[in-house]
């Protein structure tokens, strides 16, 4: 009799202990949207280093995240902790975590622009018109070219210097001229440096 006392005893303790941890595990999932998704709190995340603010993004509960060159140069985000955030896209609050979340980034020596670029152009098909690339970077220009386009970039500053990292070269010139009509003629850009001057 003793030993039924007992184990109905310890029966009724493993069962408030599960219903217990279960009640606990519950309380820390995110809410859900009408639609069945999960969502969370997007916190602002601007003037955060990237690394840092996609590390609390992910504590969020987001998992789409991407960031860009706020400065339109087109530049790979290589070491994360080497970049600052600018902007973000979607702005702070409630969101669902399915979310793409893209982060506009410079170099942590560089100041963020008054106006988020991203670089992204529509690639401008034969038979289309030449986009203006003057001030963008030679790897933004030649990414929104078509593929079969035949182009030649020179050195702006006569000292025959060649075009290697085209995402720290910015277009002082082009031919064809911005808003001419493209059927399949080569493109010609001159560029400098970003930290030079266009003669």
């Amino acid at each position: 009799m003793r030993t039924r006392s007992v184990l109905a005893f310890l029966a009724a303790a493993a069962l408030l202990t599960l219903t217990a941890c279960e009640g606990s595990d519950t309380a820390t999932k995110p809410a859900q949207a009408k639609g069945g998704s999960d969502t969370a709190v997007l916190p602002d995340l601007t003037g955060k280093g990237l690394q840092s603010a996609q590390d609390q993004a992910q504590s969020a509960g987001f998992r789409h995240l991407a960031s860009h060159d706020a400065l339109g140069r087109g530049r790979a985000q290589a070491f994360d902790r080497n970049w600052k955030v600018c902007s973000q896209t979607p702005a702070p609050g409630t969101r669902a975590t399915d979310t793409k979340v893209d982060f506009g980034a410079v170099k942590l020596t560089e100041d963020c622009p008054a106006k988020d670029d991203s670089g992204e152009r529509p690639p401008s098909k034969a038979g289309g018109t030449m986009p203006g690339f003057t001030g963008k970077s030679v790897k933004v220009a030649r990414e929104a070219l078509d593929s079969s386009t035949s182009l030649t970039v020179k050195d702006a500053s006569g000292s025959g210097r060649m075009v290697l990292v085209e995402s720290n070269w910015q277009v002082c010139a082009q031919d064809p001229a911005a808003g001419a009509k493209l059927d399949g003629q080569p493109v010609r850009l001159e560029a400098v440096k970003f930290s030079e001057g266009c003669p």
